[in-house]
């Protein structure tokens, strides 16, 4: 079984505070987003988080992605985290535009708004996966 140096890291922390590796040190939401089109990360998209109450919605932490497509540190963990509704907004008409892709006037796809639900203190992973003309999303490990 193969371990990357993240894993590793975790683990040893996790231990070092007395906790253990099941599942009890809480909840984390990360995400990943990946440019179908060229096969590759999308690095620096824009990625807004908010909490979602009834008609309330609050922005809580606005983010870019690093060369791996992903956020330097999870969106939530510890105590920021909480479960309940909440919409990821990843601004794919600038990061496409960015990448020199000519786009329409409105694009297609400008802004890409996932809504989802935390029930549990569990990982959450929200992986993006998207092009000029489509994406898709799933919860991941």
């Amino acid at each position: 079984m193969a371990f990357n140096r993240r894993t590793i890291d975790r683990c040893a922390a996790t231990v070092l505070k007395g906790g253990k590796m099941s599942g009890s040190e809480g909840g984390r939401l990360t995400t990943h987003v990946l440019d179908t089109a060229v096969g590759r990360p999308a690095a620096g998209l824009s990625i807004s988080l908010f909490h979602i109450e009834g008609e309330q919605r609050t922005l809580l932490k606005a983010v870019s992605t690093n060369s791996d497509g992903r956020c330097d540190a999870p969106l939530l963990a510890g105590s920021e985290f909480a479960t309940g509704e909440y919409e990821l907004v990843f601004a794919a008409g600038d990061y496409l535009r960015a990448q020199g892709i000519a786009l329409p006037e409105p694009a297609f796809l400008d802004i890409i708004p996932i809504r989802f639900g935390m029930a549990e203190h569990k990982h959450y992973h929200v992986p993006l996966l998207l092009s000029p003309y489509g994406y898709s999303t799933y919860r991941g490990s």
